[in-house]
C-alpha cells in the first residue's frame, strides 16, 4: 500500500490505484479519479453507476460483476462500456473508492 494525493488529500491506495479504505472516499475524490482516467465531466449516468457500485459494496462486502451491474444499476451493459471504456466494472469501482471486483483482470 502507498499513499497518494487525490483531490488535495492523502489517501492509501493499493498497487493498482484502488482506495485501500473506502471511508477515505467522497465526491471530490471520485471526480479526481475519474478525471485522471479520462472521464470529465462525470455525468448523472456516471454517478448512477458509481453510487450503485459503492452502495452494493458497502451493503454486501463485494462489488457487483459487470453482468449484475448491467441488470441492477439501470444502465445497460453496452452503455456501461461507453461510460467507462476499457473495463467498466473495474473503472467504476476505482472511481467509487471500493476494491477491484472479483474476476476483473
Amino acid at each position: 500500500m502507498t499513499t497518494q494525493t487525490i483531490a488535495g488529500r492523502d489517501v492509501t491506495v493499493d498497487e493498482e490505484g484502488f482506495l485501500a479504505d473506502p471511508a477515505q472516499w467522497d465526491d471530490e475524490v471520485a471526480t479526481a479519479i475519474a478525471r485522471d482516467a479520462g472521464i470529465d465531466p462525470m455525468t448523472d449516468r456516471h454517478w448512477q453507476v458509481v453510487r450503485y457500485m459503492r452502495d452494493t459494496y458497502l451493503s454486501t462486502g463485494s462489488a457487483p460483476t459487470i453482468r449484475s451491474l448491467g441488470k441492477a444499476s439501470g444502465v445497460p451493459v453496452k452503455e456501461l462500456y461507453q461510460l467507462f471504456p476499457k473495463g467498466p466494472a473495474k473503472l467504476a469501482a476505482r472511481i467509487a473508492g471500493i476494491p477491484k471486483p472479483r474476476g476483473c483482470i
